[in-house]
């Protein structure tokens, strides 16, 4: 019982530092509330309402087909514009693609001369700039092939495949980049929660006291482990229901407790990680880049 009770109350004490710790706080809050809504809303890596703009030379059947077949949600309703408009809407950053339909285009397809479209991509937009340069492409080739052929293949297929998505029926990415942000955030904030304690109990010079008092290396380190542990499994759980569920409005199907067991779990692991870190870096900074170089490889092999 003994060992038990010096373990709580070096815990509150934990508690009572980070409470005074107001960069420790500042990120908790952050972490939570602002990473996590940023995460859920944030661009998605594909195509999305790209602004593009057409300069039909041609004005034939054929590139009014092309020009029909930009469409939502990939792309917005093209603008109609000229060659010499091109450039200054470019630079002005009015739409991020910009096709040039050649004069003569429909003939020379015929004709089978292959003609080139000239396709102008604003590069800083880089989100969407590689991977829109690809659908412009595959569009704008079903187009020429279906009108070379003459027809559209509108063959029934011997099979139909019905597919239905579950759990997140419209693919919306913001359902999976909450829960994604805190659990990145989870591992995150506890290794350096946990490494931060230790190393700010080295600047005071409280380390030494500790270890003179009739308290073991163990108690102190188990303090340490279920304070910080404690702290995040707190507002990650707030967070998973009143920003997750509540602002971003993510119906949560799963067990919320299940989740938590989860989430309890792993804290042994990562925060047994930041011991372990705080006990090689010698100062805040030196932490700071441990942590990099292990959340990294986490994150990416995850």
């Amino acid at each position: 019982m003994r060992h038990l009770r010096n373990i709580f109350n070096l815990g509150i004490k934990e508690l009572r530092s980070l409470l005074g710790d107001k960069a420790m706080l500042t990120l908790i809050v952050f972490s939570f509330t602002v990473s996590v809504y940023s995460s859920a809303t944030v661009t998605p890596g594909s195509l999305n309402l790209a602004p593009i703009a057409i300069a039909d030379m041609d004005q034939s059947q054929l590139s009014n087909r092309i020009v029909n077949s930009f469409y939502r949600p990939w792309f917005l309703p093209p603008e109609m514009i000229t060659a010499d408009e091109m450039d200054a809407g470019l630079d002005a950053g009015r739409y991020t693609f910009a096709i040039n339909i050649p004069p003569n285009f429909q003939r020379d397809v015929l004709a089978g001369r292959q003609p080139d479209i000239q396709v102008n991509v604003d590069a800083t937009r880089m989100s969407q700039a590689f991977t829109g340069n690809g659908y412009i492409q595959n569009i704008i080739n079903g187009e020429v092939n279906s009108f070379v052929a003459r027809y559209r293949d509108n063959s029934e297929p011997l099979v139909s495949l019905e597919t239905r998505m579950r759990f997140n029926p419209n693919l919306d990415p913001a359902w999976f980049g909450g829960v994604m942000a805190i659990i990145n955030n989870i591992t995150m904030l506890a290794i350096v929660l946990t490494g931060s304690a230790l190393i700010r109990e080295r600047e005071h010079g409280t380390v030494e006291h500790l270890l003179v008092m009739p308290i073991t290396p163990f108690e102190i380190m188990m303090a340490k482990i279920w304070s910080m542990g404690l702290v995040v499994l707190v507002v990650s759980g707030l967070s998973l229901v009143l920003m997750v569920k509540g602002v971003l409005g993510v119906p949560i199907e799963g067990s919320i407790p299940l989740f938590m067991l989860g989430v309890a779990l792993s804290l042994f692991a990562t925060t047994s990680i930041g011991i372990f870190m705080g006990t090689i870096a010698r100062s805040m900074p030196q932490l700071g880049l441990l942590v990099i170089l292990v959340l990294l490889p986490l994150q990416m092999l995850s």
